[in-house]
């Protein structure tokens, strides 16, 4: 009974030393909306929780348009006339595919179809059946069947190979119809995950993707799932292949943000590391991201991508300045990592934007003090 009592002190006494110790390195945590000590995002001009936008990472107002009339006209020949003018090397063309065929894939969970009932996406069905030589339906439909397959099949069973299979044929001939476009070789990568290519065939593949756009970032993230440690890689090969691409980046490239995603893709499930995201490995990776951000076009798609991971690893490390910097560029999006893998990705950004306006206001810092 005694060594008992003893338990329960020394755990009372960790429990106070915690506390003490959080106090002094100005620790913060949520407190429920209303509170007195609640810090109010609304303050420095963020958006509503229910006004975040979970499909994009950042703005395309061309985009949200051109979604918008073929959602509600089920006529394809917008979302056609703006891959046409977009250009087919850049990153914008490749989100762009992402969001049509996400869009299809959403409209057809919502309606399936049955009797008397068109299914959803059908927009999608005419415009490959309308243009079946149109380069931008064929990536489109590609991207659809990538997405349908690991959103509607487990990876592994028959179900999940068939539609990976079919989305491999639609990659080739969307190939075929645009020799040049590096997107249906992009949409391929996912298949290789899926199906699990032999790293040989893994690697003419992506040599395909570098000789038609060899600083494509939204390729190289999708090749470095690849060879992560929960597919078919290691955390060894992934950090090289991340390393790799940084080291080659030309001046402006946010591929020297890469070693940051790497991370992120092995962070332990539990980390019992005092100081994990102060350590050597996350703040040079944190850094490399910043001078990316910092370096690249002001108008470069994927910058968005790079400041929404640098946001969850710049509150994890209580570097709330830079959090909030980050903030003030890409908030009103959320349609990117790490939000995206939760079940409410606003949800998910909402607490850590919460987290950097307190841990910003528990260290002196206001709207007034916040750059813009």
């Amino acid at each position: 009974m005694e060594i008992l009592w003893v338990l329960m002190a020394l755990v009372m006494l960790g429990f106070v030393l915690l506390q003490i110790s959080r106090r002094r390195r100005g620790a913060v945590g949520l407190v429920p909306p209303g509170h007195p000590d609640a810090a109010d995002p609304a303050n420095y001009g963020f958006a509503r929780e229910e006004e975040l936008d979970v499909r994009m990472p950042g703005p395309d107002q061309d985009l949200l348009d051109v979604l918008d009339l073929v959602q509600r006209t089920q006529d394809y020949r917008g979302a056609q006339q703006l891959l046409a003018g977009t250009e087919a090397k850049g990153e914008r063309r490749w989100q762009r595919v992402q969001a049509f065929a996400g869009a299809a894939s959403l409209e057809l969970r919502q309606r399936p179809g049955g009797v008397g009932e068109a299914p959803g996406g059908q927009w999608l069905r005419v415009w490959r059946a309308e243009a079946p030589k149109d380069a931008g339906g064929a990536a489109v439909h590609a991207e659809f069947l990538v997405q349908q397959a690991w959103r509607t099949a487990t990876p592994g069973t028959d179900d999940f190979r068939i539609i990976m299979e079919e989305a491999k044929a639609a990659c080739g001939e969307a190939a075929l119809l645009a020799p040049g476009d590096p997107v249906p070789y992009i949409v391929e990568l996912s298949v290789a995950r899926g199906l699990g290519y032999p790293r040989e065939e893994f690697e003419q593949l992506w040599l395909k993707i570098l000789d038609r756009a060899p600083n494509h970032m939204g390729a190289h993230l999708a090749a470095l799932q690849y060879w992560c440690e929960k597919w078919h890689g290691s955390r060894d090969l992934a950090y090289s292949f991340a390393e790799a691409a940084a080291a080659r980046a030309p001046q402006g490239s946010l591929l020297a943000a890469m070693p940051l995603f790497a991370v992120f893709e092995h962070l332990p499930e539990v980390n019992l590391v005092s100081g994990f995201y102060q350590g050597e490995v996350v703040t040079k990776a944190v850094h490399g991201a910043l001078h990316a951000v910092h370096s690249a076009r002001a108008d470069d798609p994927m910058q968005a991508h790079v400041r929404h991971l640098l946001i969850f690893f710049l509150v994890r490390s209580e570097r709330w300045a830079e959090a909030m910097n980050q903030l003030t560029v890409i908030d009103g999006h959320v349609g990117a990592l790490p939000w995206t893998l939760s079940a409410d990705p606003a949800a998910e950004f909402a607490v850590y934007r919460a987290l950097a306006v307190a841990g910003y206001e528990a260290n002196g810092g206001s709207p007034a003090t916040l750059p813009h």
